[in-house]
């Protein structure tokens, strides 16, 4: 299996409002042609710590790809600790010159001398065009790797990738494929999961398994290798109906849905409709269930009733509850979910009431906790949760809650 490893350049991308998007792009592309990605890195536009780093890529990798550090500016040094880490020469290419001249001409400009640095090549490098800027990329070997320099803006990247790297890479890589697939699951906690699925798991080395946990479920993330991507989807065909019959409705999502996709699709295929009340969350449910493209066949109505007094406004909540048990409570929440449902003429009415805090909590009632509530034209059941973490989690951790009640009603 061939190994690949990407190293981003740029001090910027060490800022903390960056992301570096290259990387999971070119780690998309490289799986798809069989190549396996090992190593991703991020440095900045320090020469020793990035010839350092280089110089280790191409002893344990066989691809190396970097992005960025190819424009025209003194910051922008990657040809040059390319071409040091390696022990190679770097020259002036005058067709490169040239094509770079031509393109600023192009716009009625004259090009700055220090463009001209985007003409220097490694020796021994293929140049790769780029219509889309100023900054050719390269390709080389050295030794067993194979290494490629890239520009840093995606729109100039990702051309030259597919048209002038896949297919070399792909003819490096052999026959091999790969494929990749997400369960997610509600209701447990990571060890909780791992327990029940580890028997299973375990007995393969292909596909390989990863849990995660994120902030309202765990994923289970499989990935497999074969000489087709039909044979490697069959590998993961068999572990993940294992993994799912163990899970029993815990699991929810099989190919990477979210929770609001499933409880949408759930509800389409059924004719149900629903509507929701929301005190802690703010909107939150009726958002996520809105972003699902084709929800208006299923969502009526979404009312925040953050306010006592519009609990008994807009839904009828009785006063005399709110007043001996508090709007938090599961008095109030169940007779939210009826107030929303009988106010839209709905199937289901989802009622969510709590504390998100960082305020408002008490001894008897801290932060965290948060009743939801679901009604139908035959009954209404609740749910009691104490849910950690700090007032944006705990309202998405409500939200999850009070969807996946909805998913369990719905199957």
């Amino acid at each position: 299996m061939l190994s690949a490893e990407i190293i981003a350049i740029g001090s910027e991308l060490l800022a903390p409002d960056r992301t570096d998007t290259n990387s999971l792009w070119l780690t998309d592309q490289l799986n798809r042609i069989g190549i396996d990605v090992k190593l991703k890195t991020i440095v900045g536009d320090d020469d020793a710590r990035l010839e350092e780093l280089i110089k280790d890529a191409v002893k344990r990798s066989r691809v190396v790809i970097t992005t960025g550090g190819l424009g025209p500016t003194e910051d922008d040094i990657t040809r040059k600790v390319m071409a040091r880490a390696l022990g190679r020469r770097l020259a002036l290419d005058e067709n490169v010159l040239a094509e770079i001249r031509t393109r600023f001409q192009s716009f009625g400009l004259t090009m700055p001398e220090r463009n001209s640095r985007q003409a220097m090549v490694i020796e021994g490098a293929d140049v790769l065009p780029n219509p889309n800027g100023t900054a050719p990329g390269l390709y080389l070997k050295h030794g067993e790797c194979s290494i490629t320099l890239l520009p840093g803006p995606p729109r100039e990247m990702q051309p030259m990738f597919n048209n002038h790297v896949q297919e070399r890479l792909q003819e490096l890589a052999g026959d091999l494929r790969f494929a990749r697939r997400i369960l997610r699951v509600a209701g447990m906690g990571e060890s909780a999961v791992d327990e029940k699925i580890a028997p299973i798991y375990t007995q393969y080395e292909n596909p390989q398994t990863t849990i995660l946990f994120n902030s309202s479920e765990i994923e289970i993330h499989l990935r497999a290798h074969a000489r087709t991507e039909t044979d490697a989807e069959g590998l993961l065909d068999d572990l993940s109906l294992k993994l799912e019959k163990a899970l029993g409705n815990a699991a929810f999502s099989f190919r990477g849905e979210t929770m609001e996709e499933v409880v949408g699709r759930r509800l389409m295929i059924t004719g149900f409709t629903l509507a929701v009340a929301e005190s802690c969350t703010g909107g939150l449910i009726a958002q996520r269930i809105t972003n699902v493209p084709g929800s208006s066949a299923y969502f009526i109505e979404g009312v925040v009733t953050y306010s006592n007094e519009s609990k008994t406004r807009l839904l009828g909540v009785d006063k005399k509850l709110i007043r001996d048990h508090g709007a938090v409570s599961k008095e109030v929440a169940r007779d939210m979910a009826r107030g929303v449902r009988h106010r839209a003429r709905t199937d289901f009415g989802l009622a969510v009431t709590g504390i998100a805090g960082p305020g408002g909590g008490s001894e008897e009632k801290p932060v965290g906790l948060v009743y939801v509530a679901l009604a139908d034209d035959a009954h209404t059941e609740h749910k009691r949760f104490m849910i950690p973490g700090d007032r944006e989690l705990i309202r998405w951790r409500a939200s999850q809650a009070a969807l996946d009640m909805l998913r369990r009603r719905l199957i």
